[in-house]
């Protein structure tokens, strides 16, 4: 499963989903792509695979990731203080991949029912998020894999 990661600014929400996913689930791959070298560099040193940064290191990751990963403001236009370009939201928004965003509230955008959690939680929901999809992933390969050999 390829498991990206998307995060700018300081990439501290990245970092922390990355050290979370690399605890909850070892054995994925990550790939860590941030908007800077900051943030990748920080995505890398909480345990990701590989890095890469970037607006074309985004749009390629998500031509085939199968999940990503990050805060909502990757999916939006010009957001997390403006290093977000548009090129870069519509490749994550247009992926194929699921996207376990994490909600919150700054850069004029309000998420209505966002609001009240800490952050670790945040982070914490969207790990048991991935952990449904690998889960259910696993699932339909072993039932493929039983149909195969009928």
């Amino acid at each position: 499963m390829n498991v990206v990661v998307i995060d700018a600014q300081g990439g501290k929400i990245g970092k922390q989903l990355v050290s979370g996913i690399r605890k909850a689930l070892p054995e994925l791959e990550i790939m860590a792509v941030g908007a800077n070298g900051t943030a990748t560099a920080a995505m890398l040193s909480g345990g990701a695979a590989r890095g890469a940064t970037g607006e074309n290191a985004v749009i390629v990751a998500c031509r085939s990731a199968d999940v990503i990963l990050g805060p909502i403001g990757i999916a939006i236009a010009d957001s997390l203080m403006g290093e977000i370009s548009p090129a870069m939201a519509k490749a994550v928004g247009q992926s194929p991949a699921k996207r376990i965003l994490i909600p919150f509230d700054h850069c004029n955008n309000v998420i209505a029912g966002a609001a009240g959690l800490p952050v670790s939680k945040r982070i914490l929901l969207a790990i048991e998020a991935l952990k449904q999809i690998v889960d259910a992933q696993s699932a339909n390969s072993d039932d493929f894999a039983v149909n195969r050999r009928s």
